[in-house]
């Protein structure tokens, strides 16, 4: 699998290059997206007994419980720090894991922006497979 950061890196044509139109949207593409992150930190900050969250998330993708101990402490929302610390994986990768923790709410933001937002940013030739 090629990251954005190793896209970037060998890219001549300054990411514009038939590859790099190919390439899955990642985290780092998301962030860009302020109405996204608003909705996505909306789902995932708040803390309910019954439903998994960006500590979860956190979690499986290898945080430690003293990580996660300390990005609640902060003042900046967990779930943007969660997102900032994973930036290089795939939205993809991120779908995933929310289908894991049955966050079909997440789920559903996400595919929408991969269909709908992404391709309007110039990657009109990206395929999904989601």
């Amino acid at each position: 699998m090629v990251f954005t950061a190793d896209l970037k890196k060998t890219c001549k044509e300054n990411g514009t290059c038939s590859l790099c139109l190919f390439r899955a949207p990642t985290i780092s593409d998301m962030l860009n997206d302020e109405d996204l992150l608003y909705t996505v930190r909306l789902k995932l900050d708040p803390c309910h007994p019954t439903v998994k969250n960006w500590r979860n998330l956190a979690s499986k993708w290898g945080m430690t419980y003293d990580e996660l101990c300390f990005l609640e402490q902060k003042p900046q929302s967990p779930t943007l720090e969660f997102l900032l610390r994973n930036s290089d994986r795939t939205v993809e990768q991120l779908i995933d894991l929310c289908k894991f923790y049955k966050r079909i709410d997440v789920v559903k933001v996400l595919l929408k922006w991969v269909e709908e937002e992404w391709p309007k940013r110039g990657n009109k030739t990206y395929q999904n497979d989601f």
